[in-house]
């Protein structure tokens, strides 16, 4: 799954301590989101959507290794 959680974070001018904190993680779990080692909750993707006053689709997307079984 791609994220544009970076460029987000970098329209608001929130670091990845400040949006942990806003939702209730820890900076690590951001850190690994942006890079794509995680993989976050729908609870938490929804939680990221309203920071950014944005859709969830607006801010993750499905790759084509998506759609494949693992």
């Amino acid at each position: 799954m791609k994220n544009l959680l970076k460029v987000e974070r970098a329209r608001k001018n929130i670091t990845q301590a400040e949006l942990a904190q806003l939702v209730s993680v820890s900076r690590q779990t951001i850190n690994a989101i942006e890079l794509g080692k995680y993989v976050p909750s729908t609870l938490l993707s929804l939680k990221i959507a309203h920071v950014f006053a944005k859709g969830v689709n607006e801010i993750f997307e499905l790759e084509d290794s998506d759609w494949t079984k693992k």
